[in-house]
C-alpha cells in the first residue's frame, strides 16, 4: 500500500479552493453558479505589465533566475515599499517567491521549531493554520466576531502571549472580514509587543492597495518593533496578477537568508518572465491600482446594502480587501422541507444548491457563524447573487 506522510495527512484541503472548484463542476454541468467563493480580483493584467512579459520573452529571459529574485526586481519592490508605507528594506532583505502564499510558508519554515506558538487573530486565512502544521508549530487562535468589528485587541493580545510564542501573525486589510486596523489600532497592539522583544511579527499586507481608509499603516512602520517585522506582499491582488504568482518577503537579513536557502531546496527562483511582468508592475504607471480600488469601493458600498437588507443576516462594513464576512448564525436551526441547517457550512452548501451562489464557510477561517461573500464580480452579478440568497432564505422556517 501507499503511504502518503502524516505530515500531508494532517493538513485540511482549501476550503476556498474546494468551494471553487465545485461551483466550477456545476457550471460545466450546465447550472448556473456565481461564484462568490474565490479571492481574486475579476480585472485583467494591465496591458503594459503584459507588454513587459512579452518584451522579456523576446529578451530571452527564459533561464533560470536567482533564487530570491532578479535584483532589478528586488530593488523595484524595496522602492515601492519606501514610497507607499515608508519603510526601509534593502533589495537584499528581499525574497521573491512563487506567490504570497509561498512567501508566508518560507518565513513560518525558516523560523518556528516543533511546540514553538505562533498566535493567529481569528478569523484568519484558511492557509495560516496549516502553515504553522507543517511547521509542526502551534497555533494560538485569538477571536474577534462583528461586535469588534473583527480585530482583536490589546487585552486579548497579551492574554495570548505565553514563553511559547514565537511570531504573531497579522492580516490587515484581512482575509475572510476586510477590517483594516488603524494607526491608533496597531499602536495599542505595538505597545503590548514591545514587552516581547523575542516575539517575531510577520505582517500579510497582500491586501494593502484595497484600502478604503484613506490611510495605510504597515506593523514596518514602529520603530518598537525595528528589526523583527517581516511584510509579506506581492502583484496578485494590486495589479490583478494572481496567475503570474509573484510574491515577496521583506524581511531581517538573517530571516530573508534563511527564505533563501529554503526556497532554493525546493522551487529556487520564481518564474523569470512573471518577475520582469512584475518589476513593470511596481515601476510603472498606478493608475490602475486606484481605478480597481475605487471599483472594489464602489461594490462594497453595493453589497453591504443588499446584505443589509435580507432578514436574519447581520453585517459590519468591510474597510478593505473584497470581501464581505455575513453573520448567518440566525439561520441555524431553521430548515426547508427535509433539509436542517445545522451549521453555518450546511448555510453555504444550501446556498449553493438552492440559490446557485457559492460562498465559502466562516469555519474554514476559524469562525463559525459566517460565511464568506467575494464581492470582486461585476455589479450585475452581485446584484442576481444577493436576490438568490435573499430569496434562498427566505425559504428556512
Amino acid at each position: 500500500m501507499l503511504q502518503i506522510s502524516q505530515r500531508i495527512n494532517s493538513l485540511a484541503a482549501s476550503a476556498t479552493l474546494a468551494m471553487s472548484q465545485r461551483s466550477n463542476e456545476l457550471r460545466a454541468a450546465g447550472v448556473d453558479v456565481i461564484n462568490l467563493s474565490v479571492g481574486e480580483p475579476d480585472f485583467n493584467t494591465p496591458d503594459f505589465i503584459k507588454e513587459a512579459a512579452k518584451k522579456a520573452i523576446d529578451d530571452n529571459f527564459s533561464f533560470y533566475s536567482p533564487v530570491p529574485g532578479y535584483m532589478s526586481l528586488r530593488k523595484a519592490i524595496a522602492a515601492n515599499l519606501k514610497a507607499t508605507e515608508g519603510v526601509d528594506f534593502a533589495p537584499e532583505q528581499i525574497v521573491v517567491s512563487g506567490g504570497a502564499k509561498q512567501a508566508l510558508c518560507n518565513v513560518i519554515l525558516s523560523t518556528i521549531n516543533p511546540g514553538d506558538e505562533v498566535v493567529i487573530p481569528t478569523p484568519a486565512w484558511v492557509s495560516y493554520v496549516e502553515m504553522v502544521k507543517l511547521a509542526e508549530g502551534v497555533t494560538v487562535e485569538v477571536p474577534a466576531t462583528i461586535e469588534q468589528d473583527f480585530k482583536i485587541t490589546p487585552r486579548q493580545l497579551r492574554d495570548a502571549i505565553t514563553p511559547r510564542t514565537k511570531m504573531v501573525l497579522f492580516c490587515s486589510p484581512s482575509n475572510p472580514t476586510g477590517s483594516v486596523y488603524s494607526r491608533e489600532e496597531l499602536q495599542q497592539l505595538v505597545e503590548v509587543l514591545k514587552d516581547y522583544p523575542n516575539i517575531l511579527v510577520l505582517s500579510d499586507e497582500i491586501y494593502r492597495h484595497i484600502n478604503f481608509t484613506g490611510s495605510y499603516t504597515s506593523m514596518a512602520t514602529f520603530p518598537e518593533l525595528e528589526g523583527r517585522v517581516v511584510v509579506i506582499n506581492g502583484v496578485s491582488k494590486a495589479y490583478a496578477m494572481t496567475g503570474w504568482r509573484i510574491g515577496f518577503c521583506a524581511a531581517p537579513l538573517p530571516i530573508a537568508k534563511a527564505c533563501t536557502k529554503l526556497q532554493g531546496q525546493y522551487t529556487s527562483g520564481a518564474s523569470s518572465i512573471a518577475q520582469k511582468a512584475a518589476e513593470a508592475a511596481y515601476t510603472g504607471p498606478q493608475d490602475c491600482v486606484e481605478e480597481m480600488r475605487q471599483a472594489f469601493e464602489r461594490r462594497r458600498d453595493l453589497v453591504v446594502e443588499l446584505a443589509k437588507a435580507i432578514p436574519g443576516i447581520r453585517v459590519n462594513k468591510p474597510q478593505g480587501a473584497f470581501y464581505l464576512f455575513p453573520d448567518v448564525s440566525s439561520f441555524i436551526g431553521k430548515r426547508c422541507g427535509d433539509r436542517v441547517i445545522s451549521s453555518s457550512g450546511d448555510v453555504a452548501m444550501y446556498l449553493l444548491d438552492v440559490a446557485h451562489v457559492a460562498t465559502v464557510d466562516g469555519a474554514a477561517f476559524c469562525l463559525p457563524g459566517y460565511i464568506r461573500l467575494s464581492y470582486a464580480t461585476s455589479d450585475e452579478l452581485i446584484r442576481e447573487a444577493m436576490r438568490r440568497i435573499g430569496e434562498a432564505l427566505a425559504k428556512l422556517v
